[in-house]
């Protein structure tokens, strides 16, 4: 049936079914001593500890800037909402699937979601930079992670949709004599959705392509030569 140019169509398309967005504070990544001198890779000559190797090349640990980011496997530097491939971000099966949780609304209604379990792991580099810009040193790719549970609306059929809309690492070098570390922080936003493919009764209007909004093309205006209006045409 159709009403002013509109008629029912049947579409396939994704549903979400919810979609939450978190906070996350990843556990802190600290590496140690011979942890330490495994993680950094520098053109520096030297024996001893990783720490010690930067004071027998005259480099004061307070005077460099110590650089984190997000970064593949490889150690190249990647933008999360672009390079999703690069990260990983997956449901974590559960015995028995997904199990069901009564959850008491605001309104006091009562409802039955589930138990979602993701796992989020991905990769950062640290860099220490002195005051003029110059790279000392940077570490290999540092493996991170991190598992959320979600109380969502998920039921059956239901498939995972997740990726990280900020992310932000900050580091440490530490080096006294108590203490030879490095300390990674990293906080990132976890977006999660459950989603399914339905297919939809809706009203629609088919589309149509727009006219084509072509170049203007100035055409040239033929020039004709002054004219004698006081002697031709001649009246005579």
């Amino acid at each position: 049936m159709s009403h002013k140019g509109k008629e029912t169509v049947c579409i396939r398309t994704k549903k979400v079914y919810d979609w939450v967005t978190r906070q996350v504070d990843v556990p802190l990544i600290s590496l140690n001593n011979g942890e330490l001198d495994e993680a950094f890779v520098c053109k520096l000559r030297g024996t001893g500890n990783f720490c010690d190797l930067l004071a027998e090349n005259d480099i004061d640990v307070d005077t460099l800037s110590v650089n984190c980011f997000l970064s593949d496997a490889h150690g190249n530097r990647i933008d999360p909402k672009v390079d999703h491939k690069a990260l990983l971000c997956q449901e974590i099966k559960q015995p028995g699937g997904r199990h069901d949780v009564d959850v008491t609304l605001p309104n006091g209604d009562e409802i039955t979601l589930q138990k979602v379990k993701v796992l989020v792991k991905g990769h950062v580099v640290v860099e220490l930079v002195d005051a003029v810009g110059n790279v000392v040193c940077r570490t290999c790719p540092i493996q991170w992670a991190t598992a959320q549970t979600f109380i969502l609306c998920a039921p059956e059929g239901t498939k995972l949709s997740c990726h990280i809309s900020f992310f932000e690492c900050d580091a440490s070098l530490i080096c006294t004599d108590e203490f030879n570390q490095l300390d990674v922080s990293i906080v990132l936003c976890l977006e999660v959705q459950m989603e399914a493919n339905v297919k939809l009764e809706i009203e629609a209007r088919i589309c149509r392509p727009r006219e084509e909004i072509l170049e203007a093309v100035l055409c040239p205006v033929e020039k004709f030569p002054p004219q004698c209006p006081e002697i031709f045409p001649s009246t005579h």
